[in-house]
């Protein structure tokens, strides 16, 4: 038999020269640092211990130490006998602590998510939380017994294989154990095998995404009576360059979300119930395939995917910045997303990296660890592709892109930089390059803070407005591209990004369709509801932005119906029939009720704009006065590309480029000395430059700049 000991109580916490606390698993120290109304980000080493007695072991049982998430290295000791070293803050491992238990024990877990050039993550746009902030449990198992220690093993790996035309799943399974042999049962047959069986489904019922996730189970025995099972899905999917993503046969679009581990007030110490509840947001929204981003995510999570048809693209840490002494440590991370993931019938691809060229060039020995984890891949599931999700700003031919099966770009123009057209732009280019390779649309997204409203919303002023003016035409840029093979909005989610101070709050990234504590839904949430949710519903937008100025204000209104008739104060104001979008230009003289369906706001007209709408950043209007420009010399209303077009006006803009490099580091140091991505920008306007770079370019400066272009003929 086995034994399994959940070990979530009484530890005591600390670091070093501090009191120790008591604490309950899941825990992490880092759960409000970084953002407002919490302390500065600690990284470090902490230390947790437990004092336990000896469990009762029949002759011949071993006891196992089972963590299921340390971040992001532990070391781990029993008795004051070290034990086991492990780099990694996202997967599970174990240790076999029999030959050390005494009378009474304590165990010691120190766990460090200090900087170092080794363990990945170490560059990123999120918080890498630490502490022990998912189970540990004891497991107790006979003498003949499942592997425990390789890689996290759930001892038991399954691989279906399906024949559609003849509705036959074959079925292999493999085992690892230290026994003569096992008794394997699938759908009501047993077979006794040293290590693997192979069994033939008739009549497979497959597991069909959201129409119909069915899931089978796997029983594996061994003499002793320890026992392990795993659950399996029968699909079959393939990925056409053309017509994008087909499962069991039929074209299914791959349209959803990412999402991040993490939740405001609890950090990444989550428990089931607020993976159910992420799970609830998932579903309501409509998505059907999810981007678990960026490493791996909890088991319990992955099996909600598996009973709720969701399509998961899971992917290790190796991100932004790679590392010369990270090689190692991607591989071992790779090795264990794929042991302990691999039944999962939601899963379809394995990531490689994300953005892993955005603080540094393609050198060959990045290359090179990339062609190692494909290979890897490869060799442990023959399977399922491989995908790397590369920065905007990667040329088009670099030789990175073809070490996976799959390239998809994370695009940002019309928030970071550019206009939201030259996403279009952007595939259609690439597509037509390279129309045999499979493309998709790995992240997207604009920030909002749910404070902030305009009835002329503009790049870069965190309203819910712009968000949804973003998403709407992103969303009509994927209908119009069938041959993205997968698109995932950048983020479900609000999440902890430690090295944020933006748009009105601290140590947040605000591009997540629902707030970081998943109370409020963004009105951009509803944008996709409407296009993916079959549940009818109507959603009227700018519920929070009460106080309008203007005589004639527009209401949106979101819904998967094909009419909507809006209300206004109680009597009917227009029907109109649509398709996810509704506008409506309605006139306001006081406090008015808008209703449509079952939903309604309250609008006012006021004389005077409310200033709490406002994300106060740097006022970019009167730069130069109006009446003074010369519209036949160069200004900061030219175009990038026209500016470098003249030397004297390169000479000028290279300057302010070197000024933006040194000071924001962000757009500015990507795109100085990138061929490629100096090309998308030719059309972006200085100004728009410098109202993204908000701080960094003084007023007085921009003035200067402007004067000294005004000085230059065209």
């Amino acid at each position: 038999m086995r034994t399994v000991i959940n070990f979530n109580d009484n530890w005591l916490f600390s670091f070093p020269g501090e009191e120790p606390a008591a604490v309950t698993l899941p825990h992490t120290w880092n759960a409000l640092d970084g953002q407002d109304g919490g302390n500065d980000y600690r990284r470090g080493i902490a230390t947790y211990e437990k004092s336990f007695s000896m469990p009762d072991l029949l002759p011949g049982e071993r006891c196992f130490i089972e963590l299921n998430g340390a971040a992001m290295s532990a070391d781990l000791s029993l008795n004051g006998v070290a034990l086991v070293h492990h780099d990694g803050g996202y997967s599970t491992f174990r240790a076999d602590i029999t030959e050390y238990l005494k009378k009474e024990n304590l165990l010691h877990i120190e766990v460090d998510n200090s900087k170092n050039e080794r363990v990945y993550p170490q560059m990123a746009d999120f918080t890498f939380y630490g502490g022990l902030y998912r189970d540990v449990n004891l497991i107790i198992v006979p003498a003949e017994h499942f592997e425990l220690v390789a890689d996290g093993s759930r001892g038991i790996k399954i691989t279906p294989s399906v024949d559609l035309a003849a509705k036959r799943a074959t079925v292999t399974i493999e085992t690892w154990h230290n026994s003569e042999c096992v008794y394997i049962t699938v759908n009501g047959e047993t077979q006794c095998v040293k290590n693997t069986a192979v069994f033939t489904i008739e009549n497979v019922r497959l597991w069909n995404g959201l129409d119909d996730p069915y899931l089978y189970t796997a029983y594996a025995r061994l003499s002793s009576g320890d026992e392990v099972c795993a659950r399996f899905g029968c699909r079959e999917f393939h990925i056409d360059p053309e017509k994008g993503f087909f499962l069991n046969g039929r074209s299914y679009p791959l349209r959803g979300v990412s999402r991040h581990q993490d939740r405001k007030g609890l950090g990444n110490a989550l428990s089931m119930k607020e993976h159910c509840e992420d799970m609830e947001i998932i579903r309501e929204i409509g998505a059907n395939t999810l981007r678990l981003a960026h490493y791996q995510h909890a088991e319990e999570f992955y099996d909600l995917c598996d009973e709720n048809g969701l399509i998961v693209w899971a992917e290790i840490p190796y991100i932004t910045k790679h590392m010369s002494g990270g090689r190692e440590n991607a591989i071992s991370q790779m090795r264990e997303l794929i042991t302990q993931c691999y039944n999962h019938p939601s899963i379809v691809c394995w990531g490689l990296s994300n953005e892993i060229t955005a603080s540094g060039t393609v050198t060959d020995e990045l290359i090179s660890d990339h062609k190692a984890l494909n290979e890897l891949c490869h060799r442990m599931d023959p399977t399922r592709p491989t995908v790397m999700a590369h920065a905007f700003m990667l040329e088009k031919d670099s030789p990175l892109i073809p070490v996976a099966d799959i390239a998809s770009y994370n695009l940002y123009f019309g928030w970071y930089l550019g206009n939201l057209e030259q996403n279009d732009e952007f595939f259609d280019e690439y597509h037509s390059l390279y129309p045999d390779r499979i493309i998709g649309f790995s992240e997207y997204g604009a920030d909002a803070n749910i404070r902030f409203h305009s009835s002329a919303p503009e790049k870069g002023d965190y309203t819910e407005e712009y968000q949804c003016l973003y998403h709407e035409h992103i969303l009509k840029l994927i209908d119009e591209r069938p041959y993205l093979w997968a698109t995932h909005v950048w983020n479900l989610f609000d999440f902890a990004a430690d090295g944020r101070d933006e748009g009105g709050k601290r140590g947040e990234n605000q591009k997540g369709l629902v707030e970081f504590d998943r109370k409020t839904k963004k009105d951009a949430f509803y944008l996709y509801k409407a296009a993916w949710s079959k549940e009818p519903f109507v959603h009227i937008c700018g519920s929070r932005y009460a106080d309008r100025c203007e005589n004639i204000t527009e209401i949106k209104v979101y819904s998967n119906l094909p009419e909507i008739t809006l209300f206004v104060d109680g009597r009917k104001f227009e029907t109109k029939r649509g398709e996810r979008v509704f506008t409506f230009r309605v006139p306001i003289s006081g406090k008015h009720r808008i209703s449509a369906g079952e939903d309604e706001i309250v609008i006012r007209r006021v004389y005077e704009p409310n200033r709490d709408y406002i994300f106060r950043k740097q006022a970019v209007i009167n730069w130069f006065d109006a009446a003074d420009y010369d519209p036949s010399c160069y200004s900061i209303k030219d175009t990038m590309g026209a500016l470098k077009s003249n030397p004297q006006t390169a000479a000028i803009l290279e300057r302010l480029m070197e000024r933006l490099t040194a000071s924001r580091g962000d757009v500015a140091k990507a795109a100085h000395g990138n061929a490629n991505l100096e090309k998308m920008m030719a059309g972006l306007s200085l100004e728009s430059l410098i109202k993204q770079a908000g701080d960094s370019v003084p007023g007085e400066m921009i003035r200067s700049l402007n004067a000294s272009l005004q000085r230059i003929k065209k």
